[in-house]
């Protein structure tokens, strides 16, 4: 059986979109012939929010586990200087002084073997002289881990596989500076260039990376949901009492949170006798949402619910109770929530494709990406028969009519998708064994 290291620095227990990719390689690459060795950092989840990213690890000595899907090294987590003051005085205070630090070692690390991923670094190093593995994969962000493959790749004469879940310097979400940008650019043409592949999760990024590596192929493995977690959420029923719709994670700066108020308040002034509810689960701006309902959708407060982050099994099964999934447009790109809903089987609408204040907030805050049609998300709805395509507010509106009216009728919501399973995460994970086993 061939043998993989992964490097992988987000993974359970922290919960995070990222950490699901590389442990569902971990889950299902056996299966497919290949034993999984990961090397990540060791989670505390001290603090149930953002502060565990930069918080100590469990241990000052390595973790290893030893499972039947394969091998877990879990390393010390020592925190930098910036990290350290940041956890005893909060984030108000040495601002300055914690960038000036957070900023050297960010461009540090790939000159030296420093900081606090460097662990990771180093136990990959100590594992490899000790064991022979048939390839290496490196799944960013952190890219820095995309430099450890490379060099361990050119050290150990082990072929290496560049996982982006995001793109690097081309990145479209982050504000970096212009050194830090032609730095990072410097650094991912170096490193990368020695992979034997790259694999992205979606068209766009594939397009983006194709500008700096156009000799390169690239191919794409969706992030997809996991199907063993589906069974148990599968089994749930929906609500049958009160019409019950829900979003999850990250509400960014451009989705049109408003808009969607808007129909939903609607709705209530035309219809008060008829129950419904808002569920909005582990977003990142609750304080900020309370606010807008307090100041402009006050009618609402009593339908809308803010639930916190739940790990992902308890999270999918909370969501298949309820009747109706929300997605936000994400027009170019896919994002990964797409996927367990598909995996849910209930009804999606996505939000919107022709409001007012949508295209106001995308053109004012959405990523500078690449002159392309593409829409992913309204390609796999319509492919998948999942859902309903929103043109604004006012549509919205009419869908929430007729929504109530199969749902006073039905006591549910009915969702008639055909070939989700396409998009099982163990499904990519079998492509992935096969492009390992062609190195």
């Amino acid at each position: 059986m061939k043998k993989i290291l992964i490097l992988a620095y987000d993974f359970p227990p922290y919960v995070s979109v990222g950490g699901l990719r590389p442990y569902n390689w971990f889950k299902y690459l056996r299966e497919f012939g290949i034993e999984p060795i990961v090397i990540t950092r060791q989670w505390d989840n001290k603090y149930g929010n953002h502060l565990d990213y930069v918080a100590p690890g469990v241990s000052v000595e390595q973790i290893i586990e030893k499972v039947e899907n394969g091998t877990i090294i879990r390393t010390p987590y020592n925190p930098n200087l910036s990290n350290r003051i940041l956890l005893k005085y909060g984030e108000n205070r040495f601002r300055l002084l914690r960038k000036i630090i957070s900023g050297y070692y960010e461009f540090a690390q790939f000159i030296f073997p420093i900081g606090p991923k460097s662990e990771i670094f180093i136990a990959a190093q100590n594992y490899l002289r000790e064991n022979k593995v048939d390839a290496i994969i490196a799944s960013g962000d952190p890219f820095i881990l995309f430099s450890y493959a490379s060099q361990l790749s050119d050290w150990y004469g082990i072929p290496w596989i560049a996982d982006y879940r995001d793109p690097w310097s081309q990145n479209f979400s982050t504000k970096k500076g212009v050194i830090q940008r032609k730095w990072d650019l410097l650094f991912e043409q170096k490193t990368v260039r020695s992979a034997s592949k790259i694999i992205t999760v979606d068209e766009l990024f594939k397009l983006k990376i194709g500008q700096l590596f156009p000799d390169k192929e690239i191919l794409i493995l969706p992030n997809g949901f996991d199907p063993n977690l589906m069974i148990e959420a599968n089994k749930i029923e929906q609500k049958s009492k009160i019409l019950s719709f829900s979003f999850v994670g990250t509400i960014y700066k451009w989705h049109p949170v408003k808009s969607l108020m808007k129909g939903f308040q609607k709705f209530k002034e035309e219809n008060p006798t008829k129950p419904f509810e808002l569920k909005l689960y582990g977003i990142n701006n609750s304080e900020e949402i309370k606010n807008l309902l307090e100041e402009e959708f006050h009618g609402l407060i009593e339908n809308v619910q803010i639930i916190r982050k739940l790990p992902n099994d308890d999270l999918l099964k909370e969501l298949s109770k309820n009747n109706v999934l929300i997605l936000f447009n994400y027009y170019q790109f896919t994002g990964t929530k797409i996927y367990d809903y598909l995996g849910l089987k209930r009804k999606i609408i996505l939000c919107f494709t022709k409001d007012d204040e949508a295209l106001i907030l995308k053109d004012s805050f959405y990523f500078k990406t690449l002159e392309t049609d593409i829409q992913p998300q309204i390609e796999i709805l319509k492919e998948t028969n999942s859902g309903i395509i929103v043109k604004d507010s006012e549509h919205l509106m009419e869908v929430l009519n007729d929504l109530w009216k199969e749902f006073e009728s039905t006591g549910k919501i009915a969702c008639h998708s055909v070939g989700v399973e396409n998009y099982s995460r163990k499904i990519q994970v079998e492509k992935l064994a096969e492009i390992v086993k062609s190195l």
